[in-house]
C-alpha cells in the first residue's frame, strides 16, 4: 500500500512537469516570434499553477493541500521584508560606490505602488501554486529537504531560460553572463522558498516574497537607479548583487533545514521511500 503512494506521488510529479512544459510552451512560441516577453509573461507565469491545478485533478484531489491558510504571521513578514531588505542592500551599495547613479522615486512610481504590489503577488501566485504549491510539498515526501530544493532549482531554471535566450528577459550584459548569475541565484532561492513553504505551511509567505521581489528588484529600485556601464552587472535579476544575496539567504536557509518536521500524514511516504532506497 505505501509503495502504491509512493509511485501515486512520482507519477503526479511526473505529470505536472509535463503539464508546465506543455502549457509554457504557447508562451515560449510568442515570445520566440516577436522577442518579447512582456504581453505573455502574465500567462508563462501561470503556466505551473494551472499544470499544478489539472494535475490534482487529474488525480481527484483537491487544491486545498496547496497551502491557502496564512500561516504564523511572522513567516508573512520575512516574506514580505527580506526582498526589500536584500534589494537594499544591492543598490544602496550600488549608489554609494558609484556603480550606479541614483535618482529620487518619482510621484507617479510612489502613487502605484501598492497597485503594483497586487499585481506583482497575483503574477507571482501562479508560479508559486505549482512550485511551492504542490512540487516543494510533494518532493519533501519522497526526498530530503536538500534533494527537494535542488529539483526544484533544476526545473525552475530551466523553465526561465527560454525567455533569457529567446526573448527580451536580460539585462545588456553577454548572455552567458546572465545565463550564469540567474541560474546561481534561483540557487540560493530555491532553497530559502522551500523552507518556508514547508516551515509555515502556507503559499503566501512564498507569494509574498515573489510579488515584492520582482516589484522592487526589477521596478523600484531600478527605475531609482542610472547606469553607469557597469550597473547592468550588479542589479536587477542578473546582476551580482542579486545572485550573492540569494546565494547567501538561501545557505542561513539550509543551515536551517534541521527545523522542518515530516508532517504525521507524510510519515509512511518517508519509511517508504527509506526503504525503497534500500
Amino acid at each position: 500500500m505505501i509503495k502504491v503512494e509512493v509511485k501515486r506521488v512520482r507519477n503526479k510529479l511526473i505529470v505536472f512537469i509535463l503539464l508546465t512544459a506543455a502549457i509554457s510552451s504557447i508562451s515560449y512560441y510568442f515570445m520566440f516570434t516577436t522577442g518579447s516577453s512582456g504581453d505573455f509573461g502574465a500567462l508563462l507565469m501561470w503556466s505551473p499553477g494551472i499544470a499544478a491545478i489539472l494535475t490534482q485533478w487529474s488525480f481527484r484531489e483537491g487544491i486545498r493541500n496547496f497551502g491557502w491558510n496564512l500561516g504564523n504571521k511572522k513567516y508573512l513578514f520575512w516574506g514580505f521584508a527580506i526582498p526589500i531588505l536584500y534589494g537594499l542592500v544591492i543598490y544602496g551599495f550600488s549608489w554609494i560606490t558609484g556603480l550606479a547613479g541614483f535618482q529620487a522615486p518619482s510621484l507617479n512610481l510612489i502613487l502605484v505602488m501598492p497597485l503594483g504590489f497586487v499585481a506583482a503577488c497575483f503574477a507571482a501566485l501562479g508560479e508559486e501554486i505549482g512550485w511551492r504549491g504542490l512540487l516543494v510539498p510533494e518532493l519533501f515526501k519522497l526526498t530530503t529537504f536538500t534533494k527537494a530544493s535542488l529539483i526544484t532549482w533544476v526545473l525552475w531554471a530551466t523553465w526561465h531560460y527560454p525567455a533569457i535566450l529567446f526573448a527580451d528577459y536580460h539585462s545588456q550584459a553577454p548572455r552567458w553572463v546572465d545565463m550564469s548569475t540567474f541560474t546561481l541565484a534561483v540557487l540560493g532561492m530555491s532553497f530559502f522558498t522551500a523552507w518556508l513553504r514547508l516551515k509555515s505551511g502556507s503559499l503566501w509567505p512564498v507569494v509574498l516574497w515573489h510579488g515584492n521581489h520582482n516589484l522592487f528588484i526589477q521596478v523600484v529600485f531600478l527605475s531609482m537607479s542610472i547606469d553607469t556601464g557597469l550597473t547592468e552587472y550588479i542589479v536587477d535579476d542578473f546582476g551580482l548583487g542579486v545572485m550573492f544575496s540569494a546565494l547567501i539567504v538561501g545557505f542561513i536557509f539550509w543551515r536551517k533545514r534541521h527545523d522542518l518536521c515530516v508532517p504525521v500524514q507524510d510519515q509512511t511516504l518517508s519509511e517508504a521511500k527509506a526503504e525503497t532506497s534500500r
